[in-house]
């Protein structure tokens, strides 16, 4: 899709009531004339590709034009999928189940998949376990996850409870490291990595907080990213009403200065992961890191654009589209070589 036809879609789709309440926050924040705003969102759009959301999300009113050309807006973000990920394999992702018997082999945990005839299969398989996790097939952002004490229930009782809230992915809790779980231990702290061309691109973690057992970043988590070389957090985390922790406030561990545990293995299950469905090149995996290795919790061929450009976590003001540019660059060489 061509720069003009993006626009126009996007226009024609365009919340404008969001749109000017953009234009009023970007003003509080910086005290630029409103009309200013108003035309450099609708220049960024035009010459880089971003929503109002990424010119308030990214900050791109305190960037320069040079500073502007590295970040992955939306729209940019949209064509690296539409060129590197078929969707008629998007089910593969989309569909938890399917997912996880492609992938069975990096999961590295049980698992069940409920239905009405396999009440038996089910009586077995959480017989000897305290506790599970539980997941909606197709839901995305942590929505309708829980974890269930196996001995709060009677076997049919959550049996019927599963099935009639469609909760029909059933796992073993993943356990992770204790350098991860020491920072908040009451959900698993996912390690996003993403790849392109099966290159890592970028990573980060997010923490839950406040009791949740999902450390989703739209259900109360936050994120920080992670070097990609040193597998270090150099950064504080953010959640999303905008607040900086250097230290988890749930336990007082500091967040800044982790060294994720095993990570070229970390980077490593995600590149071999790849070669499953080598048709979705633009993926984000989600990596619990495991008392002994690192184990995949689920993908996504919708990576988002977001998380890992946060203003707080970047370095000199530069995005990530050089980084992505690269791989894409290794892309076609390869291709030319063959």
């Amino acid at each position: 899709m061509s720069k003009l036809k993006y626009l126009a879609k996007r226009i024609f789709k365009m919340n404008y009531k969001g749109f000017f309440s953009t234009i009023n926050e970007v003003h509080q924040k910086n005290n630029k004339n409103r009309i200013y705003i108003f035309f450099d969102i609708i220049y960024c759009g035009i010459k880089y590709q971003a929503g109002y959301i990424d010119y308030k999300l990214f900050e791109m009113y305190k960037m320069n034009n040079k500073e502007r050309s590295t970040v992955i807006t939306r729209g940019i973000n949209n064509e690296i999928l539409k060129k590197y990920n078929d969707l008629s394999k998007s089910y593969i992702f989309e569909d938890k189940a399917i997912f996880n018997e492609k992938y069975d082999k990096f999961l590295k945990r049980e698992w069940l998949f409920l239905k009405k005839d396999n009440y038996d299969e089910f009586k077995e398989f959480i017989k000897n376990k305290k506790e599970v996790i539980v997941k909606p097939l197709s839901l995305s952002c942590g929505k309708g996850v829980e974890k269930i004490i196996i001995k709060d229930y009677s076997p049919k009782k959550l049996f019927d409870y599963l099935l009639e809230n469609d909760k029909t992915l059933i796992e073993d809790v993943a356990l992770q490291h204790e350098k991860i779980s020491d920072i908040y231990p009451n959900s698993v702290n996912t390690v996003r990595i993403v790849t392109l061309n099966k290159i890592v691109v970028a990573a980060f973690i997010r923490f839950g907080n406040k009791n949740n057992v999902v450390d989703n970043f739209n259900h109360g988590g936050m994120v920080t990213t992670i070097d990609i070389k040193s597998g270090e957090v150099l950064y504080p985390a953010l959640d999303k009403s905008g607040n900086i922790y250097k230290i988890h406030p749930a336990t007082n561990k500091s967040i800044v200065g982790l060294k994720i545990p095993m990570w070229e293995k970390c980077k490593k299950i995600c590149i071999d992961a790849c070669e499953i469905t080598p048709e979705i090149g633009y993926v984000g995996w989600d990596v619990c890191v495991g008392p002994k290795e690192p184990c995949l919790i689920e993908g996504n061929d919708f990576p988002g654009h977001d998380l890992y450009q946060l203003p707080v976590h970047r370095k000199e003001n530069i995005g990530l589209l050089p980084i992505f540019e690269k791989a894409m660059e290794e892309k076609n060489e390869n291709s030319n070589s063959n």
